[in-house]
């Protein structure tokens, strides 16, 4: 079958670290403004000045994208050292506090943080979205409602986030609970056409309650703009093999979607209530807990449930070149998520600035 029309385009968000004291630092846009002579519209500010968001091109597979997310990650990296910062990657980061972060001034930001308030300017979190390319918005919106189920499986998978403001959370990823604060997040809810989805847009525009649809920030969404599923819900991963091993799942996932549909076949539908009870086990147990099998009505052990993922993806993998990507699945299940590596080293230290050192030396590993 062919799937040429699943490209992938990842983006990263990183955090620029203080060598000395290991807390988040503005950087004054000074890695943007230095980057961008390099790589272009590829880096970009965020919200937070300690923020650097990185996008890749779109990419054909993902070899290409392993390509693209290294170079990325080593030019960043080395523009922040040049310019005194360190560059980690973590969901959140281990003990800086949001209060003494400064915004970057922008039209967008500044809207969003008036509008928001508190829950935009606590918002200091590390995500990664992949978008996935599909051959038109009918079919993306098909495949968008069917793989709301596999979003707490990979998202488990993705967990690097344990530690907030230097306190330990008992979850594997607080990211998503600090994101919860924002209006439109989590899994989204079923849509039986791409038309119902475009209305529901445009009811939130005319209504004055979003001025465009980059304002749903759903752990899925088909993109307002661009033909492709959107991912949104994992924590930035800690290493470049982490990041392509998940996005390989996405996209594995959506070409055996679609090669279900041209059988004729769909998945199961199930409701966003159900998808949330996974979610919220996903984040706060990692891959260490049990997910819910919705088919059985019972309890499963999460690592059981991501190799039956990899076992109904597998047939498209070849097809897809993705194998060897997807395989590293494995080294994570075997090592553990980045949460569980960055209690280790807080277990081991007692030190949230040994966690930092340790997220730091994983950014080119």
């Amino acid at each position: 079958m062919n799937y040429k029309h699943f490209t992938l385009g990842i983006e990263e968000e990183y955090m620029v670290v203080d060598p000395q004291t290991r807390e988040l630092k503005s950087h004054e846009q000074k890695i943007v403004n230095e980057g961008q002579k390099i790589i272009r519209d590829k880096v970009k500010a965020e919200m937070h000045q300690a923020v650097v968001e990185v996008g890749t091109d779109i990419c054909q597979d993902t070899d290409e994208a392993y390509r693209d997310v290294s170079t990325l990650r080593h030019t960043i990296s080395q523009i922040a050292e040049s310019l005194g910062f360190w560059m980690g990657a973590s969901g959140t980061h281990p003990f800086s506090h949001w209060e003494r972060q400064l915004i970057t001034d922008h039209v967008r930001y500044n809207q969003i943080v008036n509008e928001l308030q508190e829950a935009a300017r606590s918002n200091l979190i590390f995500g990664l979205h992949v978008h996935v390319g599909m051959e038109d918005r009918k079919m993306a919106i098909h495949i968008a409602n069917s793989a709301r189920y596999f979003l707490p499986h990979v998202y488990a998978l993705s967990t690097n986030s344990p530690f907030w403001e230097g306190r330990q959370t008992g979850y594997k990823s607080f990211r998503t609970k600090v994101f919860d604060k924002f209006p439109r997040t989590g899994i989204p809810d079923y849509f039986e056409s791409i038309e119902a989805y475009e209305n529901y847009v445009n009811l939130l525009i005319k209504t004055n309650c979003i001025d465009n649809a980059k304002k749903i920030w759903w752990d899925l969404r088909v993109h307002p703009f661009f033909n492709t599923v959107e991912f949104r819900i994992c924590d930035v991963p800690m290493t470049i093999n982490e990041t392509i091993a998940i996005a390989a799942l996405f996209q594995a996932i959506c070409a055996k979607l679609y090669k279900l549909r041209n059988q004729n076949l769909n998945f199961i539908i199930y409701q966003r209530a159900l998808i949330n009870e996974n979610k919220w086990r996903a984040g706060r147990y990692g891959i260490d807990g049990s997910l819910i099998d919705f088919g059985k009505e019972a309890e499963v052990n999460t690592r059981v449930l991501i190799y039956e993922l990899l076992e109904f993806v597998d047939d498209v993998l070849d097809d897809l070149g993705s194998r060897n990507a997807i395989s590293y699945v494995q080294k994570i299940l075997e090592q553990g998520t980045g949460a569980d590596r960055q209690l280790a080293i807080y277990n081991q230290t007692q030190n949230y600035k040994d966690v930092v050192d340790y997220i730091h030396s994983q950014f080119l590993a």
